[in-house]
């Protein structure tokens, strides 16, 4: 059995796709001018039999006195999460705990994620960052040769 179902940007994959190989899904650049999906992507995983989520605060934030105001809420503070992760894919057995991690991830930070992910091995992520001005991508290392960059 063959498919791929998108359904809110979560999306689970299972089998190949018609040229008989893994599903490739496409991962946006996380840039505020990015406003359509698939029209400008940061890299392509390569995957299959999976649940994928992607959290991001590049596209639905404010300004607010020249300070960006994000839709992320941290629950420990109550305010919007701070810091340079813009972006994260999460890949899990099920779309459920993808979704999750996700959004728990944009909220924590990538060193705080990291220290679950070590603890869970369904889970493995993807994590785009801004290192000044500059689109960064880490892996955990299961996903190293599932990712192909955006520029090939």
């Amino acid at each position: 059995l063959n498919y791929l179902v998108e359904i809110g940007g979560e999306i689970r994959v299972r089998g190949e796709n018609l040229h008989g190989e893994d599903w490739r899904i496409g991962i946006d650049r996380p840039s505020e001018s990015n406003l359509i999906p698939g029209q400008d992507m940061q890299a392509i995983l390569q995957i299959t039999n999976k649940g994928i989520a992607t959290s991001g605060n590049y596209r639905q934030f404010y300004i607010e006195n020249g300070e960006k105001i994000t839709h992320t809420i941290n629950p420990a503070t109550g305010y919007p999460a701070q810091h340079n992760l813009l972006s994260t894919t999460v890949i899990a057995n099920d779309c459920l705990t993808a979704d999750a991690y996700a959004t728990a991830f944009l909220v924590a930070g990538v060193e705080k994620s990291l220290e679950w992910i070590n603890n869970n091995a369904e889970i493995e992520a993807i994590f785009i960052c801004d290192e000044d001005g500059e689109y960064k991508m880490y892996c955990t290392p299961a996903l190293e040769d599932k990712i192909i960059q955006g520029d090939e």
